[in-house]
């Protein structure tokens, strides 16, 4: 009887946990202030208290998830109505450098040391801070980077030259699966799909890991592949 107690639990923590997130909002793991941080491991904790509670008294937990959820969006809420609210709650961005000057202060406030704030820098893709302007400290942990004028990549517009307004492609075959409402949503119909197939060779979606057509209506088709990939050729 535990036992059976302890799945249902379980089950029921899960979905109502998957609905309350549905309800505060999602936010991957990088993007995360440390508010959310500390509410998502409590409401995780209650949720699993509630799982392997084993005396049938899972309305406490249930109780105390709802009222923690109510928090999280009684808080959001007020943070998007008052900038006070919301440095006190998501904090401030920081400068970190700035003009070939960095603030040591701010390093000892966001408690970043050089040799962290290198290793970003080169994730970003600069090994040199001589081609950085600004660095800024985000809320989320995270820095952005402002590149000097000179060394930012070169844009059309720096060209002068006119570019068409591009949209994203539209994935229409999934795993051999015709997503036929995509399809529509292209202005486009099966015969025009497997007309387009066969001028690549392309037999039947079946065949088709992913396919995807681009804003000129141009068909990219990637076919499911049995032979083996290459070995690991970077190290």
């Amino acid at each position: 009887m535990e036992l059976l107690n302890v799945v249902l639990c379980s089950i029921g923590s899960v979905v109502i946990l998957f609905f309350l997130t549905k309800l505060i909002g999602n936010k991957q793991i990088s993007q995360l202030n440390t508010f959310d941080y500390i509410n998502g491991i409590t409401i995780g904790s209650i949720a699993a208290e509630f799982a392997t509670s084993l005396e049938g008294d899972f309305l406490k937990p249930l109780i105390a998830m709802v009222i923690y959820a109510g928090v999280v969006l009684l808080l959001s809420y007020m943070s998007t109505k008052s900038i006070k609210l919301r440095r006190f709650f998501t904090g401030r961005t920081l400068m970190l450098f700035d003009g070939n000057k960095m603030y040591r202060e701010n390093f000892k406030k966001c408690k970043m040391d050089i040799a962290e704030f290198l290793t970003q820098c080169r994730e970003n893709g600069y090994f040199d801070i001589n081609e950085i302007q600004t660095v800024v400290f985000e809320t989320n942990g995270k820095i952005s980077i402002m590149p000097k004028s000179q060394n930012r990549p070169a844009t059309p517009k720096d060209m002068m030259i006119n570019t068409d307004v591009e949209k994203p492609p539209v994935i229409l075959i999934q795993d051999g699966a015709v997503l036929y409402e995509n399809l529509k949503f292209s202005g486009n119909d099966q015969q025009w799909l497997n007309t387009q197939l066969k001028n690549l060779g392309i037999n039947k979606p079946e065949m088709v890991f992913v396919a995807s057509v681009d804003y000129k209506n141009t068909l990219s088709a990637y076919i499911k592949l049995s032979e083996k990939a290459p070995g690991d050729i970077f190290q």
